[in-house]
């Protein structure tokens, strides 16, 4: 009986001695760099491909709205088929 309890408790105690020396001490380092990544914002890179997307858009939005307009004049029923 003595041995399963011991071999029992190697089983819970080790995984949990494991998980503490080696994973937690990963996990709270990569949580508190990606908290600081946060806190400093966007990169200048990033931050010009944030603009170039946001242009994109903009432009995306004027050419359908043209493309619409061209719709409605040619065929003012098309919008009863979305």
């Amino acid at each position: 009986m003595n041995v399963d309890m011991a071999a029992l408790g190697f089983f819970v105690t080790a995984p949990i001695i494991l998980f503490v020396l080696f994973v937690a001490p990963i996990w709270v380092i990569l949580h508190y760099r990606s908290k600081n990544k946060i806190k400093e914002g966007l990169s200048a890179q990033d931050a010009e491909q944030f603009r170039a997307l946001v242009d994109k858009a903009e432009s995306m939005r004027e050419r359908i709205k043209t493309l619409e307009d061209i719709l409605d004049a040619e065929h003012p029923s098309w919008r009863k088929y979305e």
